[in-house]
C-alpha cells in the first residue's frame, strides 16, 4: 500500500472518504420558502421517475424471454424500452440540479470560498442555463404540438403510436429543469444579497440574511 492509498490519516478508509467528497462536493446554499417548495416538488418527481428503470428492466427481461424462448420479437416492446428509459432520464434531470449531484466540469470549484462558488452559480444560471432552457422550451413546445396535430406514429411496422408523448416529455423536462434553476437562483441570491429571505441552510444551520 502506498502513502497516497493511506490518505492523510494513514487509513485507506480516509482516502475513500476524501475521494467521495471530491465526487459529491456540494455548494451549501441557504434555502427560501419558494425554493423549498420547488425542491420538494422536483424531488418527488425525480424519485417517482426512478421507478421507470425498474419497469424498463422488466420489459427488457420480457422481450428477451419472448424472443429467445418463444421466438416472438416485438418492435413495440423495444420502442417502449427506449421511451421509458428516456423519460426516466429526462424527468430526473431537475432532481440532480436540486440535490447538486450533477457533473461539474470544474476542478477548481471546490477550492473556492462559498461566496465565490455562489457568484459562479449566479452567472452560470443567468447567462448560460436559463437562456438555454428558455430557448429549448420555445422550440420543444411547438415540436410536440405539431406531432400531436398530425397524429404522428412510429415509422417502424407495429411500433408505438402517439409519438407526441415522448416529444412532449422533452418540453416538460426542460420546464422542470427551469424550475430547478429558478430554485437554485433564489438560493444563490439569498446567500449573496439576503433576498429572498433565507430560512435555513441545507443542513439545518440557521443563517442571517446575506451574512452566510
Amino acid at each position: 500500500m502506498t502513502v497516497s492509498d493511506q490518505g492523510s490519516s494513514g487509513s485507506p478508509r480516509a482516502s475513500i472518504a476524501d475521494a467521495d467528497e471530491l465526487l459529491h462536493h456540494h455548494t451549501e446554499l441557504p434555502t427560501t420558502r419558494i425554493s423549498q417548495k420547488l425542491d420538494a416538488l422536483l424531488t418527488l418527481i425525480g424519485k417517482g421517475a426512478a421507478w421507470f428503470w425498474l419497469v424498463v428492466t422488466g420489459i427488457i427481461i420480457w422481450a428477451v424471454v419472448g424472443r429467445y424462448a418463444f421466438g416472438q420479437g416485438s418492435v413495440m416492446l423495444e420502442e417502449l424500452q427506449w421511451h421509458l428509459a428516456g423519460a426516466g432520464w429526462l424527468l430526473g434531470l431537475s432532481y440532480t440540479l436540486v440535490v447538486d449531484d450533477h457533473v461539474r466540469v470544474d476542478v477548481l470549484h471546490e477550492q473556492f470560498s462559498l461566496r465565490t462558488q455562489a457568484w459562479i452559480e449566479l452567472f452560470g444560471l443567468l447567462l448560460l442555463l436559463l437562456p438555454f432552457l428558455g430557448l429549448a422550451i420555445y422550440e420543444m413546445v411547438p415540436y410536440a404540438f405539431s406531432s400531436y396535430e398530425v397524429g404522428e406514429t412510429s415509422q417502424a411496422p407495429a411500433g408505438l403510436p402517439y409519438r407526441w408523448i415522448p416529444k412532449a416529455l422533452l418540453a416538460l423536462a426542460f420546464a422542470l429543469l427551469a424550475l430547478g434553476a429558478v430554485s437554485r437562483l433564489l438560493r444563490v441570491t439569498a446567500l449573496l444579497f439576503g433576498l429572498p429571505h433565507p430560512i435555513r441552510l441545507k443542513k439545518g444551520e440557521p443563517v442571517q440574511g446575506g451574512q452566510a
